[in-house]
Formats: C-alpha cells, sequence, structure tokens
C-alpha cells in the first residue's frame, strides 16, 4: 500500500515576520552586559545603594506626605489634637512638677520652658519607638516590590517631621500670647537650622533602631522604657543645675544631644540668645555621626530585612 509524501505547508506572511523579528532580536551577550548583571537579593554597594535611593526619592516625599498629618483621623477633633495633646501634657507637668514639686524655681519663664521641652523632645523619642517598626509595617510591600529598604525609615522620618510642624507653629504661638511673652526676634531664625540638625538626629535614630529590632524584635518591647529615661533624663521640665553639682556629671549630662537640643531651641526662642559655638559644634557632630553611622549601620543587614521572622 502507497502512501503519499507529504508537501510541507507553505510559509505565510506571519511566518516570514516572525522568523524575520527572531533572528533581528536574537544576538549574543557581550562580556560588558554580562558583567554588568548582578545577583537578586545581594546587598548593592553603598555608592549604588545612594543613587537607587536618590532615584526614588519623589516617592519617598509623596509616601512622607500621604501618611502625613494622619494619627488623629477617626478622631472628633481630628489634626488639632497634634496641637492639643502637647498643651495638655504640658499642663500636666506645670501641675505636677512645677506647682508641687517646685522645680520652676530658678527657672526664668518657666512655662514656655516647659512647653519647649514637652512639645519638641518627643519626636526624638517616636524615631526610636515608632522607626522601630518601620521594616515590621512595611512588610507587604517589602514582599511584593524590590527597592533600598532604607526608603521605609526615611519616609517614616520625613512624615514624623511634617507632622512637627503645626505643634512647632503653636509653640511659638503661645509663648507670644503667654506671660511673660517671649516676643520674636531674629533669633528665631536659628530655629531652621536646628529643626534640620534634629531631622538629622531623628533619622540616624530611626535607622539604629530599625535595624536593632528587626533582629531582636524584643526590642520594640524596650525602646519605650529606654526613651522615657532619656525623656526625664534631658531637662524637660527642670534645670540640671539645681540638682547636679558634680562637675563630672554635669559635663557629662551637657554632651546629652536631647538636652542639647531642647537648650538651644529655648535659648533663640525665650531668652533671644545664640547658642554658643560649643553647642552647635557637639549638635553638629551628633547629628551628622547619627546619620551617617547610622545609615551606614542599617545598609550592612540591608538583606535580612526580607527575611521572615
Amino acid at each position: 500500500m502507497s502512501t503519499q509524501s507529504q508537501e510541507p505547508m507553505p510559509m505565510t506572511w506571519l511566518d516570514h515576520a516572525y522568523e524575520t523579528y527572531y533572528m533581528r532580536s536574537s544576538h549574543v551577550v557581550s562580556d560588558r552586559q554580562l558583567q554588568s548583571l548582578s545577583p537578586v537579593g545581594l546587598r548593592p554597594p553603598l555608592g549604588r545603594y545612594i543613587a537607587q535611593l536618590w532615584q526614588r526619592r519623589h516617592f519617598i516625599w509623596a509616601d512622607a506626605r500621604a501618611k502625613a498629618l494622619g494619627s488623629q483621623r477617626g478622631t472628633l477633633l481630628g489634626n488639632a489634637w497634634l496641637i492639643v495633646k502637647p498643651m495638655l501634657d504640658s499642663l500636666v507637668f506645670f501641675i505636677i512638677f512645677g506647682m508641687v514639686l517646685q522645680t520652676s524655681r530658678g527657672i526664668e519663664n518657666f512655662i514656655g520652658y516647659l512647653i519647649i521641652g514637652v512639645t519638641l523632645f518627643p519626636p526624638l523619642q517616636r524615631s526610636i519607638t515608632g522607626g522601630a517598626l518601620v521594616i515590621r509595617n512595611g512588610r507587604n510591600m517589602i514582599r511584593g516590590f524590590s527597592f533600598p529598604r532604607a526608603v521605609l525609615p526615611i519616609s517614616y522620618t520625613l512624615r514624623s517631621a511634617i507632622d512637627t510642624l503645626p505643634p512647632m507653629a503653636s509653640v511659638l504661638i503661645l509663648v507670644m500670647v503667654l506671660p511673660p511673652h517671649a516676643l520674636p526676634t531674629w533669633h528665631w531664625l536659628l530655629i531652621v537650622p536646628l529643626f534640620l540638625l534634629q531631622f538629622m538626629l531623628a533619622l540616624g535614630l530611626t535607622f539604629v533602631a530599625a535595624r536593632i529590632t528587626t533582629l531582636l524584635p524584643d526590642m520594640r518591647n524596650i525602646w519605650p522604657f529606654l526613651t522615657q529615661f532619656w525623656f526625664y533624663g534631658s531637662g524637660v521640665f527642670f534645670s540640671y543645675e539645681r540638682f547636679i553639682n558634680h562637675p563630672k556629671v554635669l559635663a557629662f549630662m551637657d554632651v546629652n544631644p536631647g538636652y542639647l537640643l531642647l537648650t538651644m531651641y529655648r535659648n533663640c526662642i525665650l531668652y533671644s540668645t545664640t547658642p554658643d559655638p560649643r553647642s552647635w559644634a557637639l549638635l553638629v557632630a551628633w547629628a551628622c555621626g547619627l546619620l551617617i553611622g547610622g545609615f551606614v549601620f542599617f545598609w550592612q543587614k540591608e538583606v535580612s530585612y526580607a527575611v521572615e521572622r
């Protein structure tokens, strides 16, 4: 029984187009292109890491701005609590420490002194307690996208800085309205560089707390106690000179960045004096040291932040 030989099907125009496209698109990968490839999941070099962060600067700003001033959503007063809460805290501290314990003795304009301390120090505390949770809170984003993990601490700190602006404005209004009336002078312009240094301090602390807490989750329960010690040890509602006489202890207290920051804010806002060069040098050293050291400290464990725990 003979079989007929089957003729090959003629090529259509679609076959010709596909063959032409395939022949043009296929090519040999050069050694230079191979060298530019990098394994997925490895930590990039520090310079490239910084460049990747810079490429995402618009996302960082958009994310921070979208989440800023949103901590009081769902409440009746809304964002007014950003101003009311620090004022209520100041009232409590004034009654307990100013009137009952008399820590106000020897402090000029104690009301303004207290308002500045109670309002402007908590952002530093939140940079640790809240910053410690940025990796855990951003876990869904880490699972779904590839990006430098430092985006999360930077966005959080920027959002916190925006949240601090309304309380800062209320502080300036209150010290003008409440006796003995601290009136604006050119020294108030120094609030801008102080606020920038505070942001750098907060960002460095967030980097450090985020890495430590990611590797040791129990720390999120310990940070609030440590920051509370820092709060009471930074002269928020009393002056060191009244309770400490030992010169070495006083010298140690003077290098506390929280105390330095509050003292410089008070000098500019309440007492119309320029902070001395030593205070500026110490605060700049703390801000730059914590920012650079904290950033490198965080970058070193970049890969571990994607590990589920």
